[in-house]
Formats: C-alpha cells, structure tokens, sequence
C-alpha cells in the first residue's frame, strides 16, 4: 500500500494531474490532423496544386517558336505544370474563344482582337512589341530595296488577309506611304506568308521582323524605316472560362517577369 501523502504532498499531486489533463487536451487537435509528416505533407501538396495544372494557351502564329522556348523554361521553373500551345491567326483563335473552345489564356498579335473579347478574358497586359520586314527569297533576287518596290506588277507578293493583325497592319502602312499592292494570295496567318517566301511562290511578302529571323536560310528581311513601319503589340489574358485559373494566371503574369522578357528578346521581340 502507498503511504499517505501529507497535504502538500496533495497539493503537488493534483497540480500534476491538472497538468496532464490540459495537456492531453491540447494534443487532441493535434491527433486529430494525422501525424507530423502526414499533416505537413498534406498541406504542401494543397498549396502546390493550386499552380499545378496542365494549361492550354492559345497563341498567335508569330509566336509559335519563342513560346516553345519559354514553355519549357516555365515547366522547368514549375515542376507539375505543363504548358500546351494552340497556335494559329488571332483572328482564329478568337472564333475559338467565342465558340467555347476549352482553354485557359490567350495571347493576339494585336490589341484590337484581344479588345473584342473583354467579356470572355480577365484584364489583359501587353508583354511584348513588334515590327514588320519585307520577307525575300534568300539573296534578294528581285532586288526589293524598300516599300514601293512592292507595288511592281512583275513582282509576286503575298500578304496576309486583312482581318489578320499582320494583315491589317500591312495594308495601314501601306495606305499610309499611298502604295497600291496587289497581292498573288492573302494568307491566313503570318506563317502562311512566310512559307510561300520559303517555297518560292512568292518573291516578296510583309512578315514580322521576327518571324523571317526564324528562316534566316531561305529568306532575306528588308527593314521598313521606322517612320514607315507599324507596331506590333502582342497582350496576354487568362480565359474566364479556364478550369485552372490560379494557374493560368500565373503563367501569364510570368510572361512579364525577366526570365521571359529575355526569351522574348533573345528571339527578336521589343519591350512591351
């Protein structure tokens, strides 16, 4: 039998047992969320998947080669997170946003189309710019030294339609210099244009300066003088319909940080 315990002895007694009882109190919640390693695994992976998505931009045709180099900087950069492009005219892809194609951001060659769908994206920023050349077969083999050249009947150009960014912009800036063009075929996208330069179907044909550096092997640029020349701006937006829009948002906001700016420069473009 255990000697009695004089009253300080119980006094001792009980602040211990009071002790123990609050203590067990506060592990209860505890018990509750799982283990140490269970509990703080559990939580990462929540505040992970909320950027992790597989993610759907649909991109102008310009930026066909430049977004492949900055999709896979950014999949490296966030690990679980892939990027798959839908490249095509702008005014393509905002048929596609119209008609509900499953997607999470957009980036247009122009501001113009991406303001005809405010009510389908969140607000869009600019993240790169611009400028057009007169794409020739390699060697310049007509001879194509500026503008005006282009309105010559014995030479075949090609240009983009007119609903097309670099389209519109082809027929601004020559409206503007009064030079009349009659083109042998008007192109669905930039691409387009290019390719028949490439191929020899045409002699001439208005491109983006950095989409004829992307066939440096087959074609020559002309530049177009600045105070001749357009100016190309190319705004990104997450899609409201986008499943992932933590994610999408986040890859567009990174569109604007240095990592990409300087892929974006790297391949020809301008600041924004």
């Amino acid at each position: 039998m255990s000697p009695a315990l004089s009253p300080a002895g119980r006094r001792t007694a009980g602040r211990r047992t009071a002790a123990a009882v609050l203590t067990a109190a506060l592990l209860v919640p505890l018990a509750a969320c799982g283990n140490d390693d269970e509990g703080d695994g559990a939580g990462k992976a929540a505040g992970d998947s909320a950027q992790k998505a597989d993610l759907t931009v649909l991109a102008a045709s310009s930026l066909t080669d430049v977004f492949k180099t900055a999709g896979a900087a950014y999949e490296k950069e966030n690990p679980g997170t892939k990027v798959n492009f839908s490249f095509a005219g702008s005014q393509e892809l905002a048929a596609q946003v119209k008609q509900g194609a499953p997607a999470d951001a957009l980036v247009t060659a122009d501001t113009k189309t991406m303001d005809g769908l405010r009510s389908d994206t969140g607000a869009p920023s600019v993240i790169a710019k611009n400028r057009l050349v007169i794409a020739v077969g390699e060697g310049n083999p007509k001879k194509v030294a500026e503008l005006k050249d282009l309105s010559d009947s014995k030479l075949k150009v090609v240009l983009a339609a007119p609903e097309v960014p670099v389209g519109r912009y082809s027929k601004q800036i020559l409206d503007d210099q009064k030079i009349d063009v009659r083109p042998v075929s008007q192109e669905p996208n930039v691409r387009a244009v290019l390719s028949k330069v490439e191929l020899g179907e045409a002699d001439a044909g208005l491109v983006y300066k950095t989409d004829a550096a992307t066939a440096t092997e087959k074609v020559d640029a002309v530049r177009i003088p600045d105070g001749e020349n357009a100016i190309a701006e190319y705004p990104a937006a997450t899609l409201k319909t986008s499943e992932h829009a933590d994610a999408a948002a986040a890859f567009v906001k990174w569109l604007s940080t240095p990592a990409a700016q300087k892929i974006l420069k790297n391949a020809g473009f301008e600041k924004p």
